[in-house]
């Protein structure tokens, strides 16, 4: 992967298009005889007015100085405008150098040769026979170098100074020639860009005076012997309008002068290979500062070398991915870079298990105030105590250590009282969400195999021979018959603390087994770094089926904190919301960066004193430049801002990072150092480390790598695998990444079909394969959309179906996805295709899908009332408020009959449609009432009614 430079290479390194000769003479060298030659007329003509200058050096010059001397005359190019030559003396006591320095384009080395003797040799060519074979005119584009920087440089964009460039000596084998060093580059380009066919500049003065290409396929199942049959062909020419690549390689041979082909990189890294007299090379590796940052630079110029020894060995049929695997100390360095051998911090209070250092804690302070839930608070004696009842409670029907349990609840005391009591019970819970599908809480029940299940839904849909209880039912039970808490084992840690469900690529959830240990791991990491403690109040924010709540609820349970449940329906409204955090003084704020991206505009966080220290973004990748809006009216000091990456696998959170002004600047998209206990590291496709710079799959290793998948052993071994480098079982997690040489990384997206949208990790194939299964579709796709680039909210799903005939009911499509898929995997938008586009290898292409808001049969329903009319049409307040508003947050024109979520809407634009309403002075709606009123002509009737009732 590369990026267009910004400005071009001779610009900036003029160098690159001048060449020098740089000749010993002894003293008998006539220099006036010399300079006459050049002021001929017919030479003055070719040479635009070049003039021979003489510089002493001072005769108590050391060698050395002598040397830079040289060397600096030799590399100083050519200024803009000024004569295509330049030709110094340098007098020694002891001899004399002839520098001739030219512009390559004008004076190549065939006529840069001849200038040469023609001011060395006692009987030289005439001026007139030379200048019929130099080059009178600049040839075309000449003077620019547009190339390619590589990603993989990671240069420190923030260093003004970094102008320049830098040379680095490379030590080859004798065994390796032309062919095998120019395949070995191909191979570590591949290796660090991630793609398999690579352009390889080069250049051969003697051949030819500009750059070309080189490309060559470094397939990883092909046999070496291809490679180096590809990397023996000659270069094609390179096209007017196709940029240089970022690596190329200067051929030269050896020769009595000392010949310079570019005095600065051609190549955004250049390599300059000199073949000597007994067929050895001699190589030497230049880099522009400002694309290569001297580590990486000195890390790639390592691996190649190893790369090019290995390819050098010819012992018969080999594959290329056998060739030169990170392995030894680079292996355990680069690891240890990415945290493996840290260690968290231990508090030294933890018991092993969740529920045992919240006892000690509740020991420790028994009067604190731990869970507020509305007019609900408890202390965290009485926390505790209410648990141990439910607990009594559950083992009265039946709940044994080492069970599942379901556990399905709104956001309440009820809730985090259950948790807790399973945990006591010696039992992992299961948590699911109440708004979810009957079939999928059905789905999830069965999978778990659950024999109890803790819940207010009168109708749910558990497994023959489950007991469903309340959470009033159980208390009653452990009321009536208290049972002593069950010993626990001395590694109560690594027994199951919960299972938590994900999206699934197969079409259906699947189950990740995380132990105790490594919640606790989790909070002993991230405790001294945050300074967690009593004095914070948190927000249980989340759902209890979503992993981010793992962190909201233990995160602030076990370091002595107050923990604020918020309601379904205040989460969805963000003046409200705002509201609960102002007036419960909250400290610690957790937000996905779509749901934080309403925040930023509400008044009242900014305009009134606020409690926040710590906000931390995790569940999606954060795009910093959001964070504009907040930083410009906060300061950086005030409350600290912290970018976390994470997996339901590797227990909700493995980096963190603190956004500066300067990451919303640059739009950084690192997410920082593992968390102690944690490590980190970057594979290729075959699971091979990388080095710095290089992209590839992030894999995960440490206290938070979870147990297996549940039920799955499978896709257990194939996602769950042990490491050879670090003898671990690290985790792989199909997300992007690079790390950089300071040890931070850089998260760049998914490597499959899988997405975070709100928060919630989305297998598209999960969606693809539920589309199918409503019948009378014959194939299906899924993609993710955003309108606008600067608001998450904007981010949806479209769905695009291929019916088998043209009498599909598309309302009684999405009528079945909301059936079995939960509301944020439902897509906004169906459009019916005649086929899906595919590619020519079979895969979908994206490229010829309809934008769904052109498309016919974009939505499912559709109104009866003309959209485009209805939106001219003088309504009455405060209809066509309502109306314009709507059409402005979906970008499609409204119906009074069209429903808010069937045109693409979603919790997100909720918030902003209901800030929007009070914006424009109508009465506050609800997010409740919001959704109760999903339709236009609901909602005015509604905000009609509110407008009547006020005073």
């Amino acid at each position: 992967m590369t990026i267009r430079a910004t400005t071009d290479i001779a610009s900036l390194l003029p160098g690159a298009a001048c060449h020098s000769l740089a000749i010993r003479l002894d003293h008998g060298f006539d220099s006036e005889r010399a300079r006459e030659r050049l002021a001929e007329a017919d030479m003055q003509t070719v040479y635009g007015g070049a003039k021979l200058w003489t510089t002493r050096v001072h005769a108590r010059a050391a060698a050395p100085e002598a040397q830079r001397r040289r060397a600096a005359e030799a590399t100083r190019p050519i200024r803009a405008g000024v004569a295509p030559l330049r030709a110094v003396l340098l007098h020694y006591d002891d001899g004399q150098d002839l520098i001739l320095v030219a512009d390559r384009s004008r004076i190549p080395l065939p006529s840069l040769r001849q200038a040469a003797t023609l001011l060395t040799s006692e009987n030289p060519t005439s001026g007139a026979a030379l200048a019929c074979g130099i080059l009178q005119e600049p040839a075309p584009d000449t003077g620019r170098r547009d190339a390619l920087r590589p990603a993989w440089g990671l240069p420190d964009h923030h260093d003004v100074s970094l102008t320049g460039w830098t040379s680095l000596k490379l030590a080859l084998e004798s065994g390796i020639d032309r062919t095998s060093l120019t395949g070995a580059t191909a191979l570590t380009v591949a290796r660090y860009s991630g793609d398999e066919a690579v352009r390889l500049g080069t250049l051969d003065p003697a051949e030819h005076l500009e750059p070309r290409v080189i490309t060559l396929k470094t397939h990883e199942g092909q046999d070496v012997s291809e490679l180096l049959a590809r990397a023996g062909v000659r270069p094609g020419e390179r096209t007017d309008h196709e940029p240089l690549p970022s690596v190329g390689i200067i051929h030269t041979k050896e020769g009595q002068e000392e010949y310079e082909p570019s005095l600065a990189p051609v190549f955004p890294l250049t390599l300059r290979v000199t073949e000597r007299a007994d067929g050895t090379l001699d190589a030497t590796c230049r880099f522009e500062e400002a694309a290569v940052s001297r580590t990486i630079a000195e890390q790639f110029c390592s691996y190649l070398v190893r790369v090019a020894a290995d390819l050098g060995v010819r012992t018969g049929p080999r594959l290329l991915t056998d060739v030169a695997p990170l392995t030894g100390e680079t292996a355990r360095d680069i690891l240890a870079l990415g945290g493996l051998g840290t260690m968290a911090p231990s508090s030294g209070s933890s018991g092993g298990a969740i529920h045992q250092r919240f006892a000690k804690i509740a020991g420790m302070s028994p009067h604190a105030t731990c869970l507020t839930a509305g007019s609900t608070q408890l202390t965290y004696q009485e926390l505790n105590i209410r648990a141990e009842i439910c607990a009594a409670g559950l083992r009265d029907v039946g709940v044994a250590p080492g069970d599942l349990v379901g556990v399905c609840l709104e956001r309440d005391a009820d809730l985090i009282v259950v948790l807790l009591a399973v945990l006591k019970a010696g039992a992992a819970y299961v948590p699911m969400d109440t708004r979810h599908p009957v079939d999928r809480l059905r789905y999830t029940a069965a999978d778990a195999g659950l024999r109890v299940v803790v819940t207010t839904l009168d109708t749910f849909p558990a497994p023959d021979g489950a007991v469903v209880v309340s959470p009033a039912e159980v208390t009653q039970r452990g009321t009536a018959s208290p049972s002593p808490e069950p010993e626990h084992s001395a590694d109560s840690g690594a027994s199951t603390a919960y299972v938590i469900y994900t999206s699934g690529s197969t079409g259906r959830p699947k189950g990740v087994v995380v132990p105790h240990r490594n919640v606790i791991a989790l909070v002993e990491a991230t405790t001294a770094d945050f300074r967690l403690g009593p004095d914070d109040t948190w927000t249980l924010f989340h759902s209890s089926a979503f992993d981010f709540s793992v962190w909201e609820m233990w995160g602030c349970l076990l370091t002595g904190g107050r923990l604020v449940v918020v309601p379904y329906w205040v989460t969805r409204d963000t003046d409200e919301f705002c509201e609960l955090v102002l007036t419960e003084r909250v400290t610690v704020l957790n937000q996905t960066p779509s749901a934080f991206s309403q925040l930023l505009n509400a008044g009242q966080l900014h305009e009134r004193e606020s409690a926040l220290r710590l906000i931390i973004f995790g569940g999606e990748p954060l795009d910093t430049r959001m964070l504009e809006t907040w930083y410009a009216r906060r300061s950086p000091a005030s409350c600290r801002l912290v970018n976390m990456f994470g997996i339901t696998e590797t227990t909700v959170h493995v980096t963190s990072h603190t956004v500066t002004p300067k990451d919303v600047a640059s739009g950084s998209r690192s997410v920082g150092k593992p968390l102690p206990g944690w490590h980190l590291s970057v594979r290729d496709r075959h699971g091979r480390l990388l080095p710095p710079g290089a992209t590839g799959e992030l894999c995960v290793g440490g206290a938070g790598v979870a147990d297996r998948y549940l039920g799955k052993p499978d896709l257990t071994a194939e996602r769950f695998v042990h490491d050879p480098l670090t003898g671990e079982l690290v985790y792989r997690s199909g997300d992007q990444g690079r790390m950089w040489p300071d040890g931070t990384f850089d998260h760049l997206g998914r490597s499959d079909n899988q997405v975070k949208l709100r928060g919630y990790r989305i297998e598209l194939d999960e969606i693809r394969a539920a589309l199918i299964d409503c019948g009378g579709i014959s194939a299906a796709a899924v993609t993710v959309r955003q309108d606008d680039p600067a608001n998450p909210a904007s981010r949806r799903l479209d769905g695009y179906v291929a019916a088998a005939d043209d009498t599909l009911d598309l309302d009684a499509v999405q009528a079945r996805l909301r059936a079995v898929l939960p509301d944020y995997m439902v897509p906004s938008t169906l459009t019916i295709l005649t086929e899906i586009p595919l590619t020519i290898n079979g895969k979908l292409d994206k490229t010829r899908l309809p934008d769904p808001r052109t498309a016919a049969t974009r939505f499912p329903a559709v109104s009866a009332e003309v959209a485009p009319q209805t939106s001219r049409v003088a309504l009455a307040d405060p209809a066509a408020t309502i109306v314009r508003i709507w059409s402005a947050i979906l970008k499609t024109e409204v119906g009074l009959d069209d429903n808010f979520f069937r045109l693409g809407g979603n919790s997100l634009m909720v918030v902003q449609a209901i800030a929007a309403l009070r914006t424009e002075g109508l009465p506050k709606v609800s997010s409740t009432e919001f959704y109760k009123n999903s339709t236009a002509r609901q909602l005015i009737s509604l905000v009609q009614q509110l407008t009547e009732a006020s005073p």
